[in-house]
């Protein structure tokens, strides 16, 4: 109503306003599209690379308009009954008694997320009353219409101004916008028409997945107030610390130090995998710090098929302690003319 154009003939920026709310509103009030959002932002549906929302391309002042006119638009035609639909005055409905999303933190170890588990948890949560049948009222009896708004679950007052007869509906106390109120209410529950109660679920979770990811787990949510239908569960994924192995996306990286004599020789090393062991082989002359690279040894991809790496960092390990036999071999080493150093030289990469 503010940002109509109706009323700001000639403004660019009301208009544009407008066709943000209209925009906003179609989202909000689809389902599908408003879980879409919830999850992806701004850019749900949009093409791979692409920037806004798909379903929104091209969404002009037409289209807002058509949107306004088709659901607050026929209810009589004038801006009062427009004004009426805006003020939030309607009875409120089991959407309005929706029950709250649950939040839970998963911990998961490398080794579960390589393969995909299924997590028994407990959980506590509110679910519908089994005394009243989740309705609030105590057995036997029933729920009456409310006496102050006569079961509209609003209250109305009527204004005239310029712009016509405006009518402010706001949600009626004694009922709390449902209508009805209870007399006599269920002593288990006292009135509310759930309970807080304790249960085991099975959470199953595909591999690949990372910290940042969630799982949604429809319904299994509170329970909504005398009858509302449930919220969800939503399970945030977080990757327990590996001690041996780091991770960059689906690929796998340890750290393998190598004697100096192996490093010069080269051959076949084993290194640990997240399922075993495998043989790598040692390219004779390898230097500190470079990385080898198994391929198909890493995590599968959640988002497309194939699997990772794991990438092996070689790091040369000069001993500390030297017996006086391995003294002397280290003083033939050092004159022989293949273990000369070459000379001091810019670094790669340097300013």
């Amino acid at each position: 109503m503010k940002f109509h154009p109706d009323r700001n003939p000639g403004d660019k920026k009301a208009e544009e306003s407008f066709k943000e709310v209209a925009e906003a509103y179609e989202v909000l009030h689809d389902p599908e599209k408003r879980a879409h959002y919830d999850r992806f932002g701004h850019a749900a549906g949009a093409p791979a690379g692409g920037g806004g929302g798909a379903e929104f391309e091209g969404f002009d002042l037409a289209d807002a308009l058509r949107a306004f006119m088709r659901d607050f638009g026929g209810m009589g035609g004038g801006f009062g009954d427009v004004f009426e639909s805006q003020m939030g005055g309607r009875r409120a409905g089991p959407s309005e008694r929706r029950g709250r999303n649950l939040e839970i933190r998963l911990p998961l170890t490398l080794e579960e997320i390589a393969t995909g588990v299924e997590k028994r948890i407990k959980i506590r949560r509110m679910t519908p009353c089994s005394v009243c049948g989740g309705t609030g009222a105590k057995v036997g009896t029933a729920k009456r219409t409310c006496p102050v708004c006569h079961g509209s679950g609003q209250v109305r007052a009527v204004q005239r101004s310029l712009f016509g007869q405006l009518i402010s509906v706001t949600t009626c106390d004694r009922c709390q916008g449902e209508g009805t109120v209870i007399e006599d209410p269920c002593p288990t529950c006292s009135g509310d028409g759930r309970v807080r109660t304790q249960e085991e679920i099975t959470i199953r979770v595909p591999p690949g997945v990372m910290n940042g990811n969630y799982i949604p787990l429809r319904k299994l949510g509170d329970a909504g107030v005398r009858g509302g239908p449930p919220g969800d569960l939503i399970a945030h994924i977080e990757e327990i610390e590996h001690p041996v192995f780091a991770r960059d996306g689906e690929d796998l990286i340890v750290e393998v130090p190598i004697s100096a004599a192996r490093a010069a020789l080269g051959g076949k090393i084993e290194v640990p995998t997240l399922g075993g062991k495998a043989k790598v082989d040692i390219p004779q002359g390898i230097q500190s710090g470079q990385v080898l690279r198994l391929r198909g040894k890493g995590l599968k991809s959640l988002q497309r098929s194939g699997t990772g790496d794991l990438l092996v960092k070689v790091t040369v390990q000069t001993p500390t302690k030297i017996s006086e036999r391995g003294r002397k071999l280290f003083m033939e080493l050092e004159e022989l003319p293949e273990s000369k150093a070459p000379p001091p030289h810019r670094p790669r990469g340097g300013g």
